[in-house]
């Protein structure tokens, strides 16, 4: 009998406004998605995938190699062949099914990351409520790398916030914030100096904010690392954050002891 059951929140966007308003290609990184998602399963818990739309979350092509396994190739055809086959990647519910189930069968959430997760979950009003409901109730909550983005859509005014921060209106973002349950939490995000890099190489443009300054305006308090992509993970009560690809494994491991001392003390 499993532990409990661990829902996994995917996005559905496939690609992402940059500036001179054009898009570039997008999705959510696969060694994001699948690491923790196995580890979680190893500690015995079952995962169950949600996105917006109930169809599996696009993996971004630049993630689909060993490169973000550490080089191992075998690693990579793991996560690869895990994702392609596992029950728990492939059987997908919609959020707003999850929600109308009961929010209460799920003993922790995981948001993954890669760019997606800016374009459609930071502003889904679904996500907003499951959010909120393990907020309130103090449940391990772990995002990663731009996964830590989609807390915004536990604001009251998600939509309006993300409209705020690609007009460049900080001060907007900050008004439209107010209410937001993750005020002061600490928390990591993918920094700016590492977004530099997937601008510069993978989208070959710029986009039109960056999540550190935005989950700043929020009223986030934001710790990066200083040196770019070393894994990083900050916990601050039930918020769990890892900062970039290479913080997988951490995360994965923070975030499985905090379910087992939930399960142990409920």
């Amino acid at each position: 009998m499993a532990k409990g059951t661990v829902l996994f929140i995917g996005s559905n966007a496939t690609r992402i406004e940059i500036q001179g308003g054009r898009w570039g290609a997008t999705g959510q990184y696969l060694n994001e998605t699948v690491v923790p998602a196995m580890a979680v399963i190893a500690a015995g818990y079952e995962v169950v995938l949600a996105t917006p739309d109930g169809t599996r979350p696009p993996i971004d092509a630049a993630s689909d190699s060993a490169t973000h396994f550490e080089d191992d190739a075998a690693a990579h055809q793991r996560a690869r062949s895990f994702y392609d086959t596992h029950p728990a990647m492939n059987e997908v519910r919609t959020l707003s099914e999850v929600i109308a189930e009961g929010l209460d069968r799920y003993a922790g959430v995981f948001v993954p990351g890669g760019q997606a997760p800016v374009v459609d979950l930071m502003q889904d009003a679904d996500l907003g409520e499951i959010l909120r409901h393990f907020h309130d109730r103090a449940k391990p909550t772990a995002l990663l790398c731009h996964g830590p983005i989609a807390v915004a859509a536990a604001m009251p005014h998600a939509r309006e916030f993300r409209a705020a921060l690609i007009a460049g209106d900080a001060a907007k973002a900050a008004e439209w914030a107010k209410g937001w349950p993750y005020a002061g939490y600490r928390m990591t995000v993918f920094s700016a100096s590492e977004e530099k890099v997937v601008e510069d190489y993978i989208l070959h443009a710029k986009m039109y904010f960056d999540m550190p300054a935005a989950l700043g305006a929020a009223g986030g308090d934001v710790v990066t690392t200083p040196v770019d992509f070393e894994p990083h993970v900050v916990v601050d009560r039930e918020l769990i954050t890892g900062q970039n690809p290479r913080s997988d494994h951490p995360i994965a491991a923070t975030f499985v002891a905090a379910l087992d001392r939930a399960q142990v003390a409920a």
